[in-house]
């Protein structure tokens, strides 16, 4: 493994930054580079700004003339808080621990096929290991985000800070300029000077940085300017010598290293690629579409299969999938696949991943009757009194109860354990072929989140500052259908669901996207606010119209659950095409 040179980071909470004079201000050979380096020293302030704090106490010891006493004052400093452990290290220290626990699950694999009850409990368990890890991973994302930032902001203030530098050194030492390994050296010096300067343990004023560079330009110049002399006059027997070489190292090259590298590099690719046609993985996934369709419309129609009951209650995971999840399970299984040979496996898949179930529940209901009593008294005269009664019933209810068991649950238990890694390669690749399903909000959004900063006056209102506080906890998580908590991560209605409860803001619960639709008062949408529930239609195939929710957070933008947890403008083409309304929770 090559080791790469670590430059530390700026002092924590501290952004040092180039200062320029009124003449350096006033050059046009300067404004350009010079409005770049102020720029960039903006943003790393900005960003070092977003690095999570934290404070502790100090003490601060005076001593009072008069008193002759001394007295200590305590404070409390805010400092950044220290970055998180690299996932790299995170990983080393829970191999043991994986190792630990693949030894476990194949020791119980081996014995389970003889009780039920142990195999069921065993799949349960690897499942929800599964997902946690999932869920672990996204989370440490998030928290590594600002650090992130801070990093690439920073190395781009190197970058112009170091330009801006070269090209004053070029104004000053113009003799410079007009040879190409002048110039390298020159801006090699420079960075390295800088470097010392700004991160080095005797750091020094922005000042006695352009001094100091001054002098290694002058360094540089006078080694150069020999180096060159001798160039110009030896420059026929370097040039051959430069040329043979080349040549001999390119015919070595060639022949050692270029079928090795062809291969593996090929090899590389095709390891992590779907290797069926896209014909075919498009269409079995177009099949699955169908039989979730399917699915849907018997859901349609259950008071048509189960009729004369007095009420019908759903329970309902909701019906989709992620195209690129079926994918990679199919091909980590079956390698190679027609549409024509993985139709008994589709469906046995499709039987695995939904479970629909109902049950009838028998309630004692009493209602009001009106009864009158007539009689006659001893003198002929006949009476009547009119009253009424409660009398009990039987209520029938038809509970209809929908399970969605995400397809990367099905795969951590179904899959041999080479096959499982194989299956995980292919979901973090997209098989190579992250095109196959371009516009499908369910397929895995392969790059980070994104992220918006909820504009200060937005937030004074009290419900929706609770509501974004706890929303954006999950900003990475995966979507997982039928998902319902942190656990094991949302699907769109389960994470609006939980958000709106957990904050304090609506008590809600558990129900799909039509079901937050139906308890809603529609608004027009020229008067959403933020902290109002956007709805959408169309994105696959629900019960209701309603098959997509979020929470919008004005200026365009919602929160929701895409693939993953993350922000996104409600005026982009697909989501204004899927459009259906605006709600309001009172």
């Amino acid at each position: 493994m090559s080791k790469k040179s670590k430059r530390p980071f700026r002092p924590a909470g501290k952004v040092s930054r180039l200062t320029f004079t009124d003449e350096e201000r006033a050059d046009p050979e300067l404004e350009k580079p010079l409005k770049k380096a102020e720029k960039a020293a903006d943003k790393l302030e900005k960003a070092q700004e977003k690095i999570p704090k934290k404070k502790h106490i100090n003490k601060e010891r005076t001593f009072d003339v008069k008193t002759g006493k001394a007295k200590v004052r305590l404070y409390f400093e805010e400092t950044d808080k220290p970055k998180p452990p690299s996932k790299l290290s995170h990983s080393f220290k829970t191999i043991p621990q994986r190792e630990l626990l693949n030894k476990i699950h194949k020791e119980i694999r081996e014995g389970e096929q003889d009780n039920v009850g142990v195999e069921a409990a065993h799949k349960t368990e690897q499942g929800m290991e599964f997902g946690a890890r999932r869920i672990h991973s996204a989370y440490r994302s998030h928290k590594l985000k600002p650090y992130r930032n801070l990093a690439k902001v920073e190395n781009q203030t190197v970058k112009v800070e170091v330009n801006y530098l070269y090209k004053k050194s070029l104004r000053d030492n113009p003799k410079v300029s007009t040879n190409p390994i002048s110039r390298w050296q020159q801006k090699q010096a420079i960075k390295k000077q800088y470097m010392a300067n700004r991160y080095g343990k005797g750091a020094k004023s922005p000042h006695q940085t352009a001094k100091n560079t001054k002098t290694a330009v002058k360094k540089t110049t006078s080694t150069t300017e020999k180096i060159t002399q001798f160039v110009v006059r030896n420059k026929k027997g370097i040039l051959i010598a430069l040329g043979i070489g080349a040549v001999l190292m390119f015919l070595i090259s060639t022949i050692s290293s270029c079928s090795i590298m062809m291969e593996g590099g090929f090899q590389s690719i095709v390891g992590t690629s779907y290797t069926s046609e896209d014909e075919d993985i498009i269409a079995v996934d177009d099949d699955y579409t169908l039989l979730e369709r399917a699915l849907q419309a018997r859901i349609d129609n259950i008071e048509t299969e189960y009729p004369g009951y007095d009420e019908y209650q759903y329970h309902l995971d909701e019906i989709g999938h992620n195209p690129f999840t079926l994918a990679s399970y199919l091909t980590a299984k079956l390698q190679v696949y027609k549409r024509s040979e993985v139709q008994d496996e589709l469906r046995a898949l499709f039987d695995e991943q939904y479970s629909i179930t109902t049950h009838e529940e028998i309630e004692v209901r009493y209602r009001t009757e009106t009864r009158t009593d007539t009689w006659t008294d001893e003198e002929g005269n006949t009476h009547s009194d009119t009253y009424t009664v409660e009398v009990p019933y039987d209520y029938y209810i038809l509970h209809i109860t929908l399970k969605n068991k995400d397809i990367s649950i099905i795969a951590d238990s179904h899959l041999t354990g080479e096959q499982y890694e194989m299956f995980s390669v292919y979901m973090e690749t997209q098989g190579n072929k992250s095109y196959l399903f371009e516009g499908n909000i369910y397929a895995p959004n392969m790059g980070e989140y994104t992220d918006y900063d909820i504009p200060p006056d937005a937030l004074t209102d009290p419900a929706f500052a609770a509501l974004i506080h706890e929303a954006e906890k999950y900003l990475g998580y995966p979507y997982v259908w039928g998902g319902s908590s942190p656990s094991t991560s949302f699907d769109c209605s389960g994470f609006v669901c939980w958000v709106l409860r957990e904050s304090g803001v609506y008590n809600i619960s558990r129900t799909t996207a039509q079901g937050i639709f139906n308890q809603c008062a529609i608004i027009p949408p020229g008067e959403a606010r933020p902290g109002d529930i956007i709805f959408f239609t169309g994105t696959y195939a629900s019960s209701g119209a309603v098959s997509h929710v979020g929470i919008y957070v004005g200026n365009g933008m919602m929160i929701h659950c895409g693939n993953p947890i993350q922000y996104a403008s409600v005026n982009s083409t697909y989501w204004t095409q899927h459009f259906y309304a605006y709600g309001r929770l009172d």
